[in-house]
């Protein structure tokens, strides 16, 4: 069988490049357009479009998107949330680099959790302490907003609340209701009224007076004004200026009206008037003169405690409870470890009130005597055993 034999190369139509003017780079082997050959360079198609070069991870590129660097951008959403008792807004998210398509996956994956509407944490809801359910409610309710009412109350350490559905007010007749926020719509609400308390925008003390008046009933808006009073929150220019620009709200106003007519500020006990008449109340009874703000050293290894008025061998310790001096957290707390110690020590511990001390003078002195007797007694025994 005869032998294939190779066919010579067909000439070319194109007409050749004089080897005067073709450059070093012509004499290198050709390739299609865009194509790179171990023994070639990239050759660039004029006719197709270049592909852009990726940005950096967290670098916005000249056309202003931005591409999310999960190490940066965390970083930053945890040091926000770390600000805000736990909880971040879906601008704040976006200011961080996430995406809206990058937040719903994570909120589906249960890397983040949607407390309300453009508000999120990175716990779920139920573990979210108290702060961070009211911040949380505030920041739903958009700018201007701030805790109001017994959640304000609250944290201004003006009474106790439990609740779970946080009042908030908004300067402004519009807004949604929001599921989870009791939302209250006032014009008369203005950026003065607003202050920050532990890191959440609520209203002032004398604006959320105002607002108690309106779900409060009389003792216990009596009590709220007591506690003002107690830790120097009380401004009677302010809560006149509140009533003067409240006026409409008649409810409101007519109740605190009563209440700051009850409370005669100018006769509120000092530390002398208890000291006073406490002992005026002694020595009518003709009781022991006790020591006055003695120092005891209770030999527990802590530190030596200042009761108001001490009877020494029949071991018996009384304090005034007056708002001034002990109507804070701090001090109530205090005051309850104080008289454990005491009892620890073999201490009776009396405490006694201002109206106590002016209106059941006889029964305290009663009292003040049989406290005496049992603590002698107890500390026969103690002696004897």
């Amino acid at each position: 069988m005869p032998s294939r034999q190779p066919q010579p190369p067909k000439p070319s139509t194109a007409a050749p490049t004089p080897a005067a003017t073709r450059t070093p780079a012509d004499t290198r082997p050709q390739t299609p357009a865009g194509r790179i050959t171990p023994n070639s360079s990239h050759k660039v198609d004029p006719q197709r479009p270049s592909r852009p070069t990726p940005a950096r991870a967290g670098r916005i590129t000249p056309n202003g998107s931005q591409f999310f660097d999960p190490r940066r951008g965390w970083n930053a959403v945890t040091r926000v949330v770390t600000l805000q008792h736990g909880v971040i807004t879906l601008h704040q998210l976006i200011e961080a680099g996430l995406g809206r398509s990058t937040i719903s996956r994570y909120n589906a994956v249960g890397w983040l959790h949607r407390i309300h509407h453009g508000v999120y944490a990175l716990t779920p809801p139920a573990l979210l302490r108290p702060n961070g359910r009211q911040l949380a409610a505030v920041l739903a309710c958009g700018p201007g907003a701030a805790l109001s009412h017994r959640a304000a109350a609250a944290q201004h350490e003006l009474l106790t609340w439990t609740g779970t559905t946080p009042d908030v007010t908004v300067p402004t007749h519009a807004g949604h209701r929001r599921p989870g926020i009791k939302l209250h719509r006032s014009t008369t609400l203005r950026p003065e009224d607003v202050t920050t308390v532990n890191g959440i925008p609520a209203t002032s003390p004398s604006r959320t007076l105002v607002d108690l008046a309106d779900v409060l009933a009389p003792k216990e808006l009596d009590r709220a004004l007591d506690r003002a009073i107690a830790l120097n929150r009380f401004d009677r220019t302010a809560l006149h200026d509140q009533l003067a620009h409240n006026h409409a709200r008649s409810r409101a106003t007519a109740h605190l009206s009563r209440a700051l007519a009850s409370h005669r500020l100018d006769t509120l006990p000092t530390w002398n008037d208890f000291e006073d008449l406490f002992l005026d109340l002694i020595r009518t009874a003709g009781l022991p003169e006790p020591e006055v703000q003695p120092w005891l050293d209770l030999n527990d290894d802590e530190s030596p405690i200042q009761p108001d008025f001490l009877w020494r061998s029949e071991r018996l310790i009384v304090e005034t409870d007056g708002w001034q001096f002990h109507g804070t957290r701090t001090s109530f707390e205090q005051d309850r470890r104080r008289d454990q110690r005491a009892i620890a020590a073999g201490y009776r511990t009396v405490r006694v009130t201002w109206s106590q001390l002016r209106e059941e003078p006889a029964r305290l002195t009663s009292t003040l005597r049989a406290a005496a007797a049992a603590s002698a007694r107890a500390s026969l025994v103690a002696w004897a055993a």
